[in-house]
């Protein structure tokens, strides 16, 4: 598969790799999402010896780094060797001279810290003893972000303090998609592919083929053959022990409960008793808090709402999950009806919103919005929503968006514009001296009449 992006990790990685002391990277993120990649792009012309933890026995695994281990640096001794120590392995690999920097690279970290939960000491001694005064770079992958977090990262962990840098590793934004397709794609076939594919690497791989959107969703994602049908499932229970929680919870906030009180109520359950889960599921990129961008105190406003950042979680929560009981029935077609009734108004939507928004900081950075903002977000009051309003914390600038992903063949007219003129009137934010901009986009183009306001108007931007 074709690796695109990622060129801020990969600038990071040859950085520390070019350092002349030794470096302890940690990289981790959800599965699936291109951190083995990462690793094998950044090492194709190194010197690396990568292993790859199983869930299998400490033991097992130690034969197979030392199997790696005795190849890597041609020493067919170390494969005879009686002694399975991990200090034995790592001190063969440092005492074998060698003109280039070696890198060293556990992926799969966790597994050896489950079948042993002592190996993160085992390992902070021979960083500390053996690795971290070499010519060294050694990198710890792992999947499971609550366990390499704690495991790694935390204050708790023997590994604390050792580590010279870190990457969490996320979904592959919006503006690289198109580079993973081979065939010209149109805006709105990227847009219904992306909403479901998200900028996961081995979602997008699964939906490569030419097929319209609605024969991969038949294909990919209703199949129960396909390992998409279950993936939350397995997802999730890798990293949580009460999946049943985290899918109601899920389940609430896309049948539209998105304040604490409403998902609470929804569930019949305590406010408080929810904080947990849902810091959780923030953690593991699942959801997202969202707040209006005007309130000044982000974090103990009252307005904020939960929403599923995920694209695929969030349509699997939507079409899948529902109608679990029809497509184990048999039922598939009808499931498909009603994917092609509201797949549309009611996922792609919503996910044209977020790309909007990306596209905005895009041209902030460019320049092409007659003026800047330093804070993006939605805006919402009561029963009233602008879809993108971008301010300046130091100024006085504002700016009011509105996205439409419609149908093919329906443009956006000045309605819209208009609607958006009296809803801005409501944001209260700088409202005696602030200076207004408005931004409109629309997947299928704009109608004669709101170009022709756009000529006469200086703060209206069709993107």
């Amino acid at each position: 598969m074709k690796f695109v992006d990622r060129e801020k990790e990969l600038d990071f990685l040859n950085r520390e790799f070019k350092k002349k002391e030794s470096s302890l990277i940690i990289i981790y993120g959800r599965r699936r999402i291109g951190k083995t990649a990462l690793i094998k792009e950044f090492g194709k012309d190194k010197d690396m010896l990568y292993f790859l933890a199983t869930e299998e026995s400490e033991l097992q695994n130690m034969i197979t780094f030392r199997e790696l281990a005795a190849n890597n640096i041609d020493n067919d001794l170390l494969n005879y060797t009686s002694i399975n120590k991990w200090d034995t392995f790592f001190d063969a690999i440092i005492r074998y001279k060698s003109k280039n920097k070696k890198i060293i690279v556990i992926d799969e970290f966790q597994y050896l810290c489950k079948s042993n939960p002592a190996f993160p000491s085992i390992f902070q001694k021979i960083w500390d003893e053996k690795l971290k005064d070499r010519n060294v770079m050694v990198i710890l992958c792992g999947s499971l972000i609550n366990m390499m977090e704690s495991q790694t990262l935390n204050y708790n962990s023997p590994l604390y303090g050792r580590r010279t840098g870190q990457i969490k590793l996320k979904q592959i934004p919006y503006e690289n998609y198109k580079e993973f397709w081979v065939r010209n794609m149109s805006e709105r076939e990227l847009i219904e592919n992306y909403a479901i594919t998200g900028g996961v690497p081995k979602y997008i791989e699964s939906f490569k083929g030419n097929e319209n959107i609605y024969e991969k969703i038949k294909k990919y994602i209703i199949n129960n053959q396909s390992y998409l049908y279950e993936e939350p499932l397995f997802l999730l229970q890798h990293e949580v022990s009460e999946v049943g929680s985290y899918f109601s919870i899920i389940k609430s906030i896309m049948a539209g409960n998105r304040k604490l009180g409403n998902i609470a109520t929804n569930l019949s359950v305590s406010p408080t008793n929810l904080s947990k889960y849902l810091q959780t599921l923030i953690n593991l990129d699942i959801l997202e808090r969202e707040v209006p961008i005007t309130e000044e105190n982000q974090e103990k406003s009252k307005k904020g709402q939960y929403k599923v950042k995920d694209n695929f979680i969030g349509f699997w929560f939507q079409f899948i999950y529902p109608n679990k009981g029809f497509l184990e029935a048999g039922k598939e077609s009808l499931v498909m009806k009603k994917i092609r009734n509201n797949f549309i108004d009611n996922n792609v939507s919503y996910v044209y919103e977020n790309i909007c928004r990306e596209k905005m900081w895009t041209l902030n950075e460019k320049g092409k919005l007659k003026m800047t903002f330093d804070k993006l977000g939605r805006w919402w009051n009561g029963n009233q929503e602008i879809d993108i309003v971008g301010i300046n914390s130091t100024g006085n600038e504002i700016i009011f968006g509105e996205c439409k992903f419609y149908k093919e063949g329906k443009l956006m007219n000045e309605t819209i514009f208009y609607d958006l003129l009296e809803k801005a009137k409501n944001v209260e934010w700088k409202k005696d001296c602030r200076k207004e901009m408005y931004i409109l986009f629309s997947i299928s183009g704009y109608s004669e009449s709101l170009k022709k306001i756009a000529k006469q108007r200086k703060d209206l931007i069709l993107a």
